[in-house]
């Protein structure tokens, strides 16, 4: 911003120009700075409290009675607050239904593995793709940018005939087991786990790949005591993304893993409904039970996130 002088009278009686002092070039650019900021915050606070909305509207109908949530909205409740049967026995019999101390460490069992696997396979090849230089690497990278629009609802019924016939062939069944959920999860996920850390990787200093180079340090080396500690920020953003998406599945799990001593909690909150969709109480105060784990992981996690997501996007 250039700021402009101000006219002002002397003491001679004559006109002169001042330029205006660093304190109120800095105010006038500080003024304007504010402005666009003001905007940003009312247009994000407006964002934030959209997407509150139906949180918001789960936590009321967890600790409604169930006669009050057959009869009424969630949201009648503002309007007679003290008129309503608020319970919390929505929260036992989901803890209870949920066969928690067993579907909880089910989908421990699933999510960890699903989360640690694309992370390691992703992370060899986004360095390869940043620090290798062979024929075709911008082909092959383009391929798996195009994975990327891959639904992995278009490709389950063939990936599921895979498992059966695999099963039928070698004797090995794996529907039902916690595997077939790690191969599923684990291969759709690689191509934008290879993306984001490809991204990340190729902000990383050149000249320190070199310098690794040049005191004999293989690529193995470089990879593992380089590459991946500078790398925290992007690995944990991926994690971030993949816990929560494993964490929150119910497709995967419900066709690969199925009922049984496996089910995951999400398969769990499907039963809470009840034959004839008369549990909408219980499924609230399930779904609040289901939200511990990946809200305390976000928070723990969020400075890595914010910057595995910006880091890349410029120069």
């Amino acid at each position: 911003m250039t700021a402009i002088p101000t006219p002002v009278l002397g003491e001679d009686g004559k006109l002169a120009i001042v330029a205006p002092t660093p304190q109120r070039r800095r105010k006038a650019v500080d003024g304007e700075r504010s402005k666009p900021r003001v905007l940003i915050t009312i247009i994000m606070g407006v964002i934030a409290v959209a997407w509150l909305f139906p949180l918001v509207g789960l936590l009321v109908t967890s600790v409604r009675d169930k006669a009050d949530v057959d009869s009424s909205g969630w949201w009648t409740v503002f309007t007679n607050p003290f008129g309503q049967n608020w319970t919390l026995n929505n929260f036992s019999e989901a803890w209870e239904s949920l066969n928690v101390s067993t579907s909880f460490w089910n989908s421990l069992a699933v999510t960890i593995p699903a989360t640690v696997l694309p992370i390691m396979v992703a992370a060899m090849a986004a360095y390869a793709f940043t620090f290798f230089q062979f024929r075709g690497k911008e082909i092959y990278f383009a391929v798996v940018l195009a994975l990327m629009v891959v639904p992995i609802q278009l490709a389950i019924i063939p990936v599921l005939q895979l498992f059966v016939w695999f099963g039928n062939t070698t004797g090995i069944q794996i529907i039902g087991q916690y595997p077939a959920a790690w191969i599923v999860h684990s291969t759709f996920a690689l191509p934008l786990a290879i993306y984001i850390l490809r991204n990340y990787m190729s902000t990383l200093p050149n000249s320190l790949i070199e310098a690794a180079r040049v005191d004999g340090a293989s690529h193995f080396q470089i990879f593992w005591r380089l590459v991946v500690p500078m790398s925290v920020p992007a690995l944990a953003s991926f994690a971030i993304f993949q816990f929560l998406w494993v964490w929150n599945d119910f497709l995967v799990a419900y066709i690969f893993i199925q009922s049984g001593p496996n089910a995951v909690l999400t398969q769990g909150l499907y039963t809470l409904l009840g034959q004839y969709g008369q549990g909408w109480q219980r499924v609230a105060a399930g779904s609040f039970i289901t939200l511990v784990v990946p809200l305390v992981l976000f928070f723990s996690l969020q400075r890595f996130f914010v910057r595995g997501l910006t880091a890349g996007s410029v120069k």
